[in-house]
């Protein structure tokens, strides 16, 4: 019975010895691969070891030279001599091989556990995605709400040159207290970006959505919110604040407000009554027939007009159409700088149609109600559901006077927009929540972007 056990233990071994040596050796396999920034390393400090010793025998006279071949050379007759070349050659050739391979393997295990503490990934499949992060196509994506955020977790797995630019037109909630009492630019869009950028994504963004219950002056405020206002207190502005919390949180691309100034956005509605403040315009339940904002012609940051006049790739949407998507088209350097690009523009519609803003509309007008609120057209193409949600979902959303947004082919083909079809969306079995699915909305633009690029 016991020789038996041993038997199984030492099969047990080999197998597991086995299996640790292919991943071993396809682990190093991958320092080979090009666009690490390794291997000329490793070859100049081998290079400067040799030069250093060449050297210093030069200093000396060159006395340690000739001592030391004669010495070796003695050696390597006695070697000659005594086993043949055809095993002493091999031999020493697997030698050095070794002692090189131990070395470095030494090395790069002591840097990974500085570096990597955890030991979650190997330290090479870190560089690999990180260089192919940095090589990613440069995409700026137009937006707000939680549309902008689940877009963007998706889309950081393609490239790490992702700017989204934000409105801050949001009055309401903890946002619209800090903006009322402080007198600080509403962080709540800006505070969701980060999270979803953020490579501690899950830890960061359960931290910033955390809301206090309790205390004075406290309560119903969310912790990212208070931290990027004291961001914005410390640094003196919101694009400083935004840029130190993205280096405290180790954001993968950045988060740009579309404006710095304090926009106040309104609305005309079909019964004749003038709507002010963001929040105000979905509870008023009305038809917008126009929107606007107070100053009419905001300036737009500079960073983000030159990261859309730099884009491979621009995205806009999904997110409120009134309240996310237009803010951002309302600043004139916004909307003239996406239109006059050259890179491939899309826009996102969104699934379901929302009450108080989009009530009966169909994805043309989604599209006319942006070509109206900037007077020019921004994008050559549009994103929309292909599948229509579950019965369970339809009844959900129909309490709410939210429908599908219909695909009316022909007005989309009158405004000379091209349909692109997919299934992103994602619907949760037990309440019946619809949301685009991060991973595979990303997936469908990014393949989008390499066809027609």
């Amino acid at each position: 019975m016991t020789i038996g056990l041993l038997k199984q233990a030492i099969h047990a071994l080999k197998l597991e010895s086995f299996g640790r040596a292919p991943h071993r050796l396809n682990r190093w396999f991958k320092w080979l691969a090009p666009g690490l920034l390794v291997k000329r390393w490793l070859l100049l400090s081998a290079t400067g070891v040799l030069l250093a010793t060449l050297g210093f025998a030069i200093w000396m006279k060159m006395t340690p030279v000739f001592y030391t071949t004669q010495f070796l050379g003695f050696i390597l007759n006695a070697i000659a001599e005594s086993v043949p070349s055809y095993i002493s050659g091999p031999v020493a050739m697997a030698s050095g091989i070794l002692l090189v391979w131990w070395g470095q393997t030494r090395t790069l295990n002591s840097i990974t556990e500085v570096l990597m503490p955890e030991g979650d990934e190997d330290l090479v499949d870190v560089l690999l995605a990180h260089r192919r992060l940095n090589r990613g196509p440069r995409v700026v994506v137009v937006g707000g709400g939680t549309g902008l955020s689940n877009l963007l977790r998706g889309l950081k797995a393609y490239s790490a040159n992702i700017t989204a630019i934000v409105t801050v037109a949001d009055d309401g909630g903890s946002s619209g207290r800090l903006r009322r009492e402080i007198g600080v630019l509403p962080p709540g869009d800006i505070r969701n970006c980060l999270t979803a950028l953020a490579d501690e994504e899950k830890l960061m963004t359960e931290l910033f959505r955390y809301r206090f219950r309790a205390g004075d002056g406290l309560s119903g405020h969310s912790f990212g919110n208070l931290f990027l206002t004291a961001m914005n207190e410390i640094t003196g502005d919101l694009e400083q604040a935004i840029a130190a919390s993205s280096r405290v949180l180790a954001v993968r691309g950045e988060v740009l407000p579309a404006t710095l100034s304090d926009v106040r956005l309104w609305a005309d509605l079909a019964d004749g009554r003038h709507i002010e403040g963001e929040s105000n315009i979905t509870e008023a339940r009305g038809k917008i027939v126009r929107v606007g904002c107070t100053p009419s012609s905001p300036p737009a940051l500079p960073k983000a007009v030159k990261a859309i006049q730099d884009a491979d790739l621009i995205i806009i949407g999904p997110g409120s159409l009134y309240t996310s998507i237009i803010p951002n088209l309302l600043v004139p350097e916004i909307a003239d700088a996406i239109a006059q690009s050259k890179a491939p523009r899309i826009y996102v519609c969104n699934i379901m149609t929302q009450e108080g803003e989009t009530e009966g509309y169909s994805v043309g007008d989604h599209i006319r109600a942006i070509d109206r609120a900037c007077g020019k057209r921004l994008f050559e193409a549009v994103l929309v559901q292909k599948q229509t949600p579950s019965a369970k979902a339809l009844i959900r959303y129909a309490q709410e006077n939210s429908n599908p947004v219909p695909l009316d082919r022909d007005v989309v083909g009158r405004l000379g927009r091209r349909i692109i079809l997919a299934n992103v969306m994602d619907e949760d079995a037990d309440t019946g929540l619809l949301r685009h699915n991060s991973n595979a909305l990303a997936r469908i633009l990014i393949r989008w972007f390499s066809r027609v690029q």
